[in-house]
């Protein structure tokens, strides 16, 4: 049930015990989210456990109250007054959303968040989660601390491309001023986010390599197969490197995080990749979205790029004889083998 945030604070008010609780893949939004919530609620007495079925990025690592962040395991079984999952839906929690038994709040700023367990309150003009927390911080009229303003700023930031993202609004340099005054610095923040080290950076130029485009150039994508996945510490900001090519519409990264189990995100500078994504089991924003595919890597790269084709035909991003002429896509005659004679190349163009 949709409601308000007023309401949402009333319910997070009445609530002793609170498992805080995001996204798998979690990104800076997700991470600096819960972590400035969990600040949060102890200043209010709450009793807090924050939990991300995920392994967590290396930069994100130094925020205020990292090391407090735990990885649910599967035969766990807990209970609590309140279950609070900030910036996506339940189900995208992993293991969390299994273990634990409790009445749902669901805080979120994306316009594909459709559920209707527990309580939701979505605000699709937000550029941000961290947007809404800040707001929530003051409904609640807790303390702005600087560690509660540096979490929720690295939140907006990355989110936003670092303002560059057609989702910064005036109500986000709002907010991200508010936070600065709060006692944020954004250099050191913005530093430490985009920091990278050598081996990232030669791993980055294997994942380059990898750049292949469809449809006439509308579409560049990269892939991450398990060797290289075991090789980088994050894909924070590796999708921008080919979202910035003239003449690409969409720009997509997926990712082999496992054997059959594939990681899509989306970036574009106009098309509604958000709906692409839904099509394939996933959600987000406008232009900014990501889906899981549990499917060997090939056939989840050929099911992906007929699926941006499809939707942007139907759109009219794309004349359907240029959707035609995608050979290098055809599903015809295309079946996996089985699973222990899997020795396919990262792609088959």
């Amino acid at each position: 049930m949709k409601i308000t945030l007023p309401e949402a604070a009333a319910k997070i008010q009445t609530a002793n015990k609170i498992i805080l609780a995001s996204h798998i893949n979690p990104d800076g939004d997700a991470i600096g989210s819960t972590l400035a919530m969990l600040q949060i609620l102890r200043s209010m007495g709450k009793e807090v456990v924050l939990y991300i079925d995920d392994k967590i990025p290396k930069n994100f690592l130094v925020l205020p109250c990292a090391e407090e962040i735990i990885r649910p395991r599967e035969y766990e079984k807990l209970t609590a007054d309140l279950l609070l999952v900030l910036d996506c839906e339940p189900t995208r929690t992993g293991a969390v959303k299994k273990v634990v038994n409790a009445p749902i709040l669901n805080i979120d700023h994306h316009v594909t968040n459709t559920e209707d367990e527990g309580d939701l309150y979505i605000d699709a003009n937000a550029a941000a989660t961290c947007e809404i927390i800040l707001q929530l911080c003051h409904e609640l009229k807790a303390e702005l601390t600087k560690n509660v303003a540096v979490c929720l700023y690295t939140g907006i930031a990355t989110d936003t491309g670092f303002f560059n993202y057609s989702n910064t609004k005036p109500a986000t340099f709002r907010a991200a001023a508010e936070l600065v005054e709060a006692g944020v610095e954004p250099n050191v923040i913005s530093e430490q986010v985009e920091k990278r080290s050598y081996r990232d950076i030669k791993t980055m130029n294997a994942v380059l390599q990898t750049t292949k485009f469809y449809y006439g150039g509308r579409v560049a994508g990269m892939f991450i197969n398990r060797e290289l996945f075991k090789e980088i510490d994050t894909t924070e900001g590796l999708i921008d490197l080919i979202r910035v090519i003239d003449g690409v519409d969409v720009a997509f990264l997926l990712t082999e995080k496992e054997r059959n189990i594939c990681r899509i995100s989306m970036r574009s500078k106009g098309v509604e990749v958000s709906e692409i994504a839904r099509r394939l089991g996933g959600g987000g924003h406008i232009r900014a979205a990501g889906a899981t595919i549990n499917k060997h890597i090939d056939m989840a790269k050929m099911l992906l790029i007929r699926t941006i084709g499809e939707f942007m035909v139907e759109n009219g991003w794309m004349r359907p004889i240029e959707f035609e002429n995608r050979d290098e896509i055809s599903l015809a005659n295309f079946e996996i083998p089985p699973e222990d004679k899997i020795d396919l190349p990262l792609y088959n163009d």
